[in-house]
């Protein structure tokens, strides 16, 4: 049962050659960071709004520029916050296309190699070198879609979020 479920998994990871185990581990980490983002926003992040709000809210002046520095002060700290790791997100989207690039060229290299040992004339003996190099540029793809997709939801939720804030911290009083 267990050789039989992961059997399609095993011979997808053994046709797309070496480079697929280093995409696989890009988009966990890309969706580990994804995760966490999900869980600060669900768990945390209602927790350090109430916090910067009462802070804002128990002050007893806020026309002056000190209070326009604090108020600001609390929203850039909400803002780092709400931002963590999505510099780090964009950037393992940006590499996972170049990782399944670099595999269709290891691949591209097998292939030659074959060429080089029995001729152009054997498909068969080709179709290996040709599979690791496809293999892996679809995987590449297919993580990069699925990151700018999570990310691209995250920064927007971000935005309003950080226009949401500024809304509760208002200068009344």
């Amino acid at each position: 049962m267990f050789s039989t479920l992961y059997e399609p998994v095993y011979l997808f990871m053994e046709r797309g050659g070496e480079v697929l185990y280093a995409i696989m581990g890009l988009v966990f980490i890309l969706w580990l960071l994804v995760l966490e983002r999900v869980g600060y926003i669900l768990f945390g992040h209602r927790s350090a709004v109430a916090a910067a709000v009462a802070e804002w809210e128990a002050r007893s002046e806020r026309r002056s520029w000190s209070a326009h520095q604090i108020r600001q002060d609390l929203l850039c700290h909400l803002s780092m916050q709400l931002q963590a790791n999505i510099s780090t997100i964009r950037m393992l989207v940006g590499l996972a296309p170049l990782f399944g690039l670099l595999g269709t060229v290891w691949g591209m290299i097998e292939v030659f190699d074959v060429m080089a040992l029995m001729g152009s004339g054997s498909p068969k003996a080709m179709a290996s070198g040709i599979s690791k190099a496809t293999i892996p540029t679809m995987a590449g793809m297919v993580g990069a879609i699925t990151g700018v997709f999570a990310r691209s939801l995250l920064e927007r939720f971000i935005r309003r979020e950080q226009m949401r804030i500024e809304d509760k911290l208002t200068f009344d009083h």
